[in-house]
């Protein structure tokens, strides 16, 4: 049997990012044309030379916010007169529209999502098949059908994969333990907390649910303690990171060494609060381009923070692995009732070339905070500390000490804005 959903998974890495690469120009091309909102994160940019990852660094990131704002103000009229309704909808961003999508979903905001006709629409069959699910099984899914998109992402996978989905939702744990007994799955799909409540009522119930032996979980963390909890049971679990917007981004293999980035995604990490890749094994912000033609969303900020890791997976899969969620990246605190964003740091860093990496540390009580701000500087001039404390006045309106620290001092935690206040 197959130890791949495809064999591409094992291609040379050099390979995939050609593949990848050739494919992107096309894509940018045809989503400027069916997506207005695409276009206008285009205008500024020579679409002919993005051609490679410096050239795609270009292109300004749009995060979750900014998505949630542009469909916000068409639904509400701005600027969206001379639009069809399905893109006042989507914000501009869909490339597809009612008939060609077969569902819409909403996530909270809301912020609403198409679903078009293409099999696998959002790309978790590959995740299934490296938790061991096999064509001909029946999955029970407990993921929700309502509103968002969770349930329908792991049916279409199961479909796509050829098995047989029995769709539990959530709630009404007893019924789910009935159905399993009665239905002997071979798999579930869900949060890993829920399939525990399903165990524990079937203890309750003096009953055995032995069919289950692998799940895909999503949605909330998989901690070790908690895998090693299923396979004390007979259970195999393994994890997925996706989203709403994105589908699928990344997912768990038998190495258990990371989560694998998907096929058909071009994935950057970013520092927190700017458009610029950072090198492998960094904290930032996962930034994801997708070569989905019906949702092309290009250089969509997540919001999660992690970290790329060096060489390819023990399972043989060659592409990138990330370090999977490490926190957000959103780290916008208020000190002394002013908003201080991650993107002003940013701002700090490139008005002083000397500076190649900065964090902010927001200690005191409420009412008294004491903002710091720490630089890493390889050879620092005179008087950097005093420019970097007016560069920081002039764009926060608000005064920090200047720490001026040794390349490598500070945390690699994807950190930017460290708030340590003591609330008590």
């Amino acid at each position: 049997m197959n130890t791949y959903f495809e064999e591409r998974e094992r291609a040379p890495a050099s390979e995939r990012e050609q593949s990848l690469l050739s494919r992107l120009l096309p894509a940018l091309e045809a989503a400027r044309e069916r997506a207005p909102a695409i276009a206008r994160q285009l205008q500024n940019v020579d679409v002919g030379s993005v051609r490679d990852r410096q050239g795609l660094s270009r292109i300004p990131v749009v995060r979750k916010s900014e998505l949630l704002q542009a469909q916000l103000a068409m639904r509400q009229g701005s600027g969206a007169a001379k639009l069809p309704p399905v893109s006042r909808i989507f914000g501009g961003f869909s490339a597809i529209g009612w008939g060609e999508a077969v569902r819409v979903f909403a996530s909270p905001g809301p912020i609403y999502e198409p679903e078009s006709k293409r099999p696998d629409y959002w790309g978790f069959a590959r995740a299934l098949y490296a938790a061991g699910f096999r064509p001909g099984e029946l999955v029970h899914n407990c993921f929700s059908y309502h509103f968002t998109p969770a349930g329908s992402m792991m049916e279409t996978a199961a479909h796509a994969l050829g098995c047989t989905v029995f769709p539990g939702g959530v709630g009404q744990t007893e019924q789910q333990v009935q159905a399993i007994a009665d239905l002997a799955p071979a798999g579930y799909t869900g949060t890993p907390s829920f399939l525990k409540l399903i165990l524990q009522k079937a203890d309750d119930m003096g009953m055995r649910l032995p069919s289950i032996t692998r799940a895909l979980f999503s949605g909330e963390a998989f901690p070790p303690s908690l895998c090693q909890w299923f396979a004390d049971r007979g259970i195999a679990g393994y994890q997925a990171y996706g989203s709403a917007d994105l589908g699928m981004i990344a997912y768990e293999t038998s190495a258990r060494e990371g989560l694998v980035v998907n096929e058909d995604i071009i994935l950057e990490i970013v520092r927190p609060g700017s458009d610029q890749p950072l090198p492998a094994g960094e904290v930032g912000e996962v930034v994801v381009t997708t070569l989905n033609p019906d949702y092309p969303l290009l250089r969509f900020g997540t919001g999660d923070l992690s970290a790329i890791m060096a060489g390819p997976s023990p399972c043989g899969r060659t592409n990138v692995r990330i370090k999977g969620w490490m926190g957000r990246a959103d780290q916008t605190t208020k000190v002394r009732g002013m908003f201080v964003h991650p993107g002003q740091i940013e701002q700090v860093i490139k008005r002083h070339a000397d500076i190649s990496k900065a964090r902010l540390e927001v200690s005191g009580k409420i009412g008294s905070d004491v903002m710091v701000l720490k630089v890493e500087s390889a050879t620092p001039p005179p008087e950097l500390a005093v420019k970097v404390a007016e560069s920081v006045r002039e764009l926060t309106k608000l005064r920090a000490d200047v720490v001026v620290v040794g390349p490598g001092s500070l945390p690699n935690d994807g950190k930017v804005i460290d708030d340590i206040r003591n609330y008590d």
